[in-house]
């Protein structure tokens, strides 16, 4: 049985669980190269080795707990340095207790288990003491356990965490051999200061050698002596391993070369950055051209091509996309070389615009009307059957939530949101889409707006996928927001309906980023739709109408706390009182928010958390509000103010609460705070006359049922 291990003495003198134990300390440095890997796969890993190593470190008593630390990655290397790491663990004392002293002696005289328990301590047993404690007299040892050299420990250990390291698709590379990675191991660096620490992985053993660009520096070797060589080695070598620093790089080189043309500059695009910041390892930035008569062309498929098919940026003059487009190169060279290579992207470029020309043009033969049959063909989900019925579902779903969801007073479209909803899915038997998938909806929305299709139904169509992500735009028209809703709903229903629902980590179907779809949708469009009717009109029975009203509860509070950036305790307290109502919701999560800093509110939070408490603890369900308001109180001052003043102020909170003026409605709920404290210092709730006991208990329920439907503030975390 182990007692609190003592890590050395400064620890007991200073209290301080570090300070004076790790001795001499040097930086860490640990790379591991491999082939390349994928962009989209770098950011997660460079977080995780840097949080995995740290972790050793400190568990293994190597370094401080929030030691300096920094990671790096290019395609071809992760990268971690940690500074202070210990040179050698500090000795460490644990007080082991074993056997009973019953057990341990025998007329004076060591038994087997006393003789045992000293072997295992490590001391003759004569050393061996005893303590009391809850159950007894026994057995005790002080069993000085030393320190490991740290190159010992991270040799050890760091390729466990190598190993727990979590990739998307990773790979066996070596017949016959364990460990799988994302990519073959090609070298690894482990520094200790100076020292060479010989980790083991992937059939590598870690060195003090890395090595540069793959063609501008070749299989040269980069020897280095120290950790703090690393990055300006790499420099020398035309690696650039800080990835800010390369985002920057590609940023600037971007402005610098769109100025070579008057007038014109490149569209911002934050993902595009990023994504080519983890493709390079030296970025440089190249100009190409392509010719007008391609502007004939739909923008979002010029832009589609050039982003998503060969990762080239846009560039516009005034708004207009402009005859140009940006490639970043992960390599530098001469006038000349640059030539070919601008020749060589035009050349594809213009293959994959005169493509998408062909398709569009041979596509507009069949118009979007005539592909309602072709649906038939078109598989959404073997038990769900095929893509026309999906349309015809939705088609009802749709004109059932402009009926019975947003009622009347919308003004919706019906004969445009019904014509949206047939042609919706027509353009999944078109070649653009089946060539540019990225394009689904959209090319939907542009031939019908090409065919003469009514504004209302090609924007809906058009819309009916967005918001795709949390930083996407919702639909523009409330066609296409009950269009993207009713289609949503539908494929959560459908998928609910036969047991497919996500679980943990997995997702196949992508409901939870369905599902957030229509939450984000119902937050920041003014549709007056909420969740209810959308879980009521979608799920088949009450049984799967109960799990998808979870599930939706789930991702508006993902909404609140992720999106919003709404603290636990806040989203905690408005979902209690109500999360159908999603924009109300996040209005109430931000009332909350800017109240919950007062003095007088955070002390009225706190009593009702001491309400709900006392009656939990009184097992007294809710009455009806009524039968307070009726009833004769006591005639107790304190007890009378606060039930006069809580009337009072529950009307005027109503009367806000309905103009949704959260804001000033938490005022006047944070009035009522003296007459609460004096309630609670002058008042015995819980009085020994049973009558008098019930009408105490009603006034407190009454009052956290009248404020509850704002919030239920007793679940606000307030000082103490």
């Amino acid at each position: 049985m182990r007692r609190k291990a003592r890590r050395c003495a400064s620890w007991l003198a200073n209290g301080n669980p570090r300070g004076g134990c790790l001795g001499a300390m040097a930086d860490f440095l640990f790379e591991i190269g491999l082939e390349e890997v994928p962009a989209r796969m770098i950011a997660g890993a460079q977080a995780e080795l840097q949080q995995r190593v740290v972790k050793l470190l400190e568990r293994e008593r190597l370094v401080s707990s929030g030691a300096a630390a920094k990671s790096f990655a290019t395609p071809r290397r992760l990268a971690v340095w940690v500074a202070g790491v210990a040179e050698r663990q500090e000795d460490v004392a644990e007080e082991l207790v074993g056997p009973s002293v019953k057990v341990a002696y025998k007329d004076g005289v060591a038994t087997p288990a006393a003789v045992a328990f000293a072997k295992k301590a490590g001391v003759d047993v004569s050393a061996l003491k005893t303590v009391t404690n809850a159950k007894g007299e026994y057995l005790a040892a002080t069993s000085l356990k030393s320190g490991r050299p740290a190159a010992e420990v991270i040799a050890a250990e760091l390729p466990k965490e190598l190993a727990g390291i979590y990739w998307a698709k990773n790979m066996y590379w070596r017949p016959g051999k364990p460990e799988r990675f994302v990519r073959p191991v090609r070298w690894m660096v482990a520094l200790l200061g100076g020292q060479v620490v010989p980790v083991e992985f992937g059939g590598k053993t870690a060195g003090a050698v890395t090595f540069g660009h793959r063609v501008l520096f070749g299989d040269e070797p980069i020897a280095l002596k120290a950790p703090g060589e690393y990055e300006d080695a790499l420099l020398g070598g035309f690696v650039i391993v800080d990835v800010e620093a390369r985002r920057q790089r590609i940023r600037k080189a971007l402005d610098k070369v769109t100025r070579e043309v008057e007038g014109v500059r490149w569209r911002e695009d934050h993902g595009l950055v990023d994504k080519l910041t983890q493709l390079t390892e030296w970025p440089s930035v190249l100009m190409g051209g392509f010719e007008p008569e391609f502007l004939a062309l739909p923008e979002e498929v010029l832009v589609t091509v050039m982003r998503d098919h060969q990762s080239y940026f846009a560039v516009e003059d005034k708004g207009k996309l402009a005859p140009h487009f940006l490639t970043v190169l992960n390599t530098e060279t001469d006038a000349a070389g640059m030539a070919v290579i601008r020749h060589g992207n035009e050349t594809v470029l213009r293959a994959r615009f005169n493509d998408a020309r062909f398709f569009w043009e041979f596509d507009q033969r069949v118009p979007l009307v005539e592909r309602v049959k072709l649906l038939e063909n078109v598989t959404f989900q073997k038990e769900l059957g095929s893509y026309a019925a999906k349309s015809q579902r939705v088609r009802e779903l749709a004109a059932n939530l402009a009926e019975w969801g947003v009622g009347p007073d919308a003004k919706v479209n019906l004969a445009a949101l019904d014509e949206a909803a047939r042609l919706a899915k027509t353009d999944l038997t078109t070649d653009l889409v089946k060539e540019f998938t990225e394009l689904q909806g959209v090319v939907g929305g542009l031939y019908a707006r090409a065919q003469g299709a009514d504004t209302a139904v090609s924007e809906a169509i058009y819309d009916q996928y967005s918001p795709a992500g949390m930083d996407d735009g919702v639909p523009r028209s409330i066609e296409g927001v009950l269009l993207g809703i009713a289609d949503r709903a539908d494929t959560i229903a459908g998928m609910f309906s036969l047991g497919m629902e996500p679980t943990g980590s997995k997702d196949p179907f992508a409901l939870r980023r369905a599902a957030n779809g229509i939450v984000k949708i119902l937050a920041e469009t003014e549709v007056p739709l909420t969740l209810e009717p959308i879980i009521r009109l979608a799920g088949k029975d009450e049984a799967s109408q109960e799990r998808l009203r979870g599930f939706f509860f789930e991702r508006v509070e993902f909404y609140l706390r992720e999106v919003k950036g709404q603290a636990y305790d806040v989203v905690k307290a408005v979902l209690a009182a109500g999360a159908s109502d999603v924009r109300d919701a996040v209005a109430r999560a931000e009332a909350v928010t800017a109240a919950r800093g007062g003095e007088d509110f955070a002390a009225v939070s706190a009593a009702f958390k001491r309400m709900k408490n006392i009656l939990a603890q009184a097992k007294f369900s809710l009455p009806d509000v009524g039968m307070v308001a009726g009833g004769n109180l006591q005639s107790n001052d304190a007890q009378s103010a606060l039930a006069k003043k809580a009337f009072a102020v529950a009307n005027r909170v109503h009367e806000l609460r309905t103009q949704r003026a959260y804001g000033a409605a938490l005022e006047q709920v944070a009035t009522i705070r003296p007459e609460v404290d004096a309630f609670f210092e002058q008042v015995m709730v819980m009085d020994p006359d049973p009558k008098v006991r019930e009408q105490r208990l009603m006034l407190l329920a009454m009052i956290t049922r009248s404020f509850s439907g704002i919030a239920d503030f007793s679940e606000i975390v307030v000082a103490g």
